[in-house]
């Protein structure tokens, strides 16, 4: 489980590197990241659940509430470019005092797809935010 957690901490950590994928409302920050579903190693994809596929991608969301992992309510749909939108069952990952947000999503093909999430931390309001991102099934 450690590395689970070490995993999904560099996971979030290493996208600063290209672009920083994190959305600030006040004191609440949103760290995100999508990928496919294959870059996972299988005893984590097993000990979080999630089944490995060329044509599956993740979606990863950490919520932190003045510098602190903190427990949300997640949702979300994920639309490709003809406006085909699907809803994202967002599962909670709580391991060490990381607290992590994951859903799957199809990737039938190379294509550009946009996110559209909602976070409610506590009993503060929801805060939303979208995003594109190209994505590509695994060879």
């Amino acid at each position: 489980m450690r590395r689970l957690l070490t995993f999904l901490c560099a996971l979030c950590l290493a996208l600063p590197a290209l672009a920083e994928r994190k959305i600030s409302f006040g004191e609440l920050d949103v760290h995100y990241s999508a990928f496919n579903s294959s870059f996972l190693q299988p005893e984590i994809a097993n000990a979080v659940g999630l089944p490995r596929s060329k044509t599956r991608g993740i979606l990863n969301v950490a919520v932190l509430k003045a510098g602190q992992a903190s427990h949300a309510k997640v949702s979300g749909q994920v639309t490709d470019l003809i406006g085909k939108s699907r809803p994202l069952d967002f599962r909670e990952v709580n391991e060490g005092g990381a607290i992590y947000y994951l859903a799957q999503f199809p990737i039938d093909q190379q294509e550009v797809l946009r996110f559209a999430i909602q976070v409610q931390a506590g009993e503060g309001s929801v805060n939303s935010f979208e995003f594109t991102q190209e994505v590509f099934p695994d060879p």
